[in-house]
């Protein structure tokens, strides 16, 4: 099962840097978005520290979702999920190995590019620590909550919105928690207990998504 894990994770990987348009849209849109805001807003630091937790979270989330509607599609498409769901390996490994292989697309640099933009908002580096954290927590756990949203629309025409619409209320559990654990920290109170949450959010996803995103799978390839 790990050779396969592997093999997997290494064959989306290869796709997607193949596909580097794919790869950059995801990047240079929470880039953009959260670049935006203080060019709008003005240069009052103490108004970009009070929403820079919730524009970084929201920018993430947005940009997550960008990339939600071709976890599958190709697969699909080109007859590999079909193999997928014929292999002797349980099919919620595979799963795993392609919500792995999509994180590492486009959740990974979110959070390595978070502690350089968050300077725009002249972040404290205990926030910004915890804003590393916190999104190393949370965007694993948005792929994994979206490949449920992503396995049901697979196939359907107008995926894209559909998929909006069946994850974001998920998502808001989240947000709330992540952006929660900044906003504590910045303020002094300590954002702990929203980052033990969002902990929490992550191992139930870990333990439900995949199973979850193989019956869907298994639903929308009848």
């Amino acid at each position: 099962m790990f050779s396969a894990f592997k093999t997997l994770v290494g064959r989306d990987l290869l796709l997607a840097m193949r596909r580097r348009s794919d790869l950059f849209t995801t990047l240079f849109f929470f880039v953009i978005v959260v670049s935006l805001f203080p060019l709008g807003i003005g240069p009052e630091l103490k108004t970009l520290r009070l929403i820079a937790p919730g524009v970084f979270w929201v920018a993430a989330l947005l940009a997550s979702m960008l990339a939600l509607e071709r976890l599958f599609a190709i697969d699909y498409e080109d007859g590999a999920l079909e193999q997928m769901l014929l292999a002797p390996q349980p099919l919620f490994i595979l799963v795993l190995a392609k919500v792995m292989a999509h994180w590492l697309v486009t959740g990974l640099p979110l959070v390595l590019m978070a502690p350089l933009l968050g300077l725009q908002y002249d972040m404290a580096s205990d926030a910004l620590l915890v804003m590393v954290i916190s999104l190393l927590l949370g965007t694993p756990a948005l792929s994994l909550i979206g490949a449920i949203g992503a396995a049901l629309t697979l196939g359907l025409r107008g995926g894209g919105v559909l998929v909006s619409l069946l994850v974001l209320p998920l998502y808001i559990p989240v947000l709330i928690f992540g952006a929660g654990a900044v906003e504590a920290t910045a303020s002094g109170l300590g954002g702990q207990g929203h980052i033990s949450m969002l902990g929490a959010i992550l191992v139930l996803s870990l333990l439900f998504a995949p199973l979850a995103s193989s019956a869907a799978l298994r639903i929308s390839a009848e």
